[in-house]
């Protein structure tokens, strides 16, 4: 079932999507990758601020390309989740709703999503150019000595996801790999 949802994304909205849904993403969204990860998590650990509320936000794991002229930015494809997998879960802790990336990720980021009513999305790999006609603005406000893996703000219009992981347990990876399996043995 394709949805439109805009952020902030709250529980209410994480319970309404189920795994395999397509999702029209409109609203703010943040970016960050490993290195911003592990210093958000520095911080979290000193008891300091971040430098954003992740409450009821969604993070978009890219690293992306610079901007050509007359672009708000460049190419801006998913990197591989499980990388962040370390740290998402002190973030989903903090009322991270969302985050947005490709592969699998582990059972403790799984749990954590559960426990917390949280939802991972799938963005197409190799499809940065197309992902990145979605963002309309776009702005580094932390850590910008990490270069394209500086934590920015992004506001998006109809970005185009799919749900991986709901609330619920639900995973993609494994319910679609069985419907394919069942599919083939018929």
């Amino acid at each position: 079932m394709e949805k439109r949802i805009t952020t902030p994304l709250t529980a209410e909205k994480v319970k309404d999507l189920r795994t395999g849904d397509t999702v029209l993403l409109s609203g703010v969204i943040y970016t960050a990758r490993d290195a911003a990860h592990k210093r958000l998590c520095e911080l979290l650990e000193k008891g300091e601020k971040l430098p954003f509320d992740p409450k009821d936000q969604v993070i978009y794991y890219v690293g992306p390309a610079p901007a050509k002229p007359g672009k708000v930015i460049g190419s801006a494809g998913p990197t591989t989740s499980y990388r962040m997998d370390a740290y998402a879960p002190a973030l989903i802790r903090e009322g991270l709703k969302g985050m947005i990336g490709k592969g699998k990720r582990s059972d403790e980021v799984r749990e954590t999503m559960k426990e917390c009513t949280a939802v991972y999305f799938g963005a197409i790999g190799g499809a940065g150019a197309v992902l990145a006609n979605s963002i309309k603005k776009a702005e580094v406000i932390a850590y910008e000595d990490l270069g394209a893996e500086a934590i920015r703000r992004l506001e998006v219009e109809d970005m185009p996801l799919f749900v991986i992981m709901d609330c619920y347990g639900g995973n993609l990876y494994e319910s679609g790999r069985k419907e394919y399996l069942e599919s083939v043995k018929k």
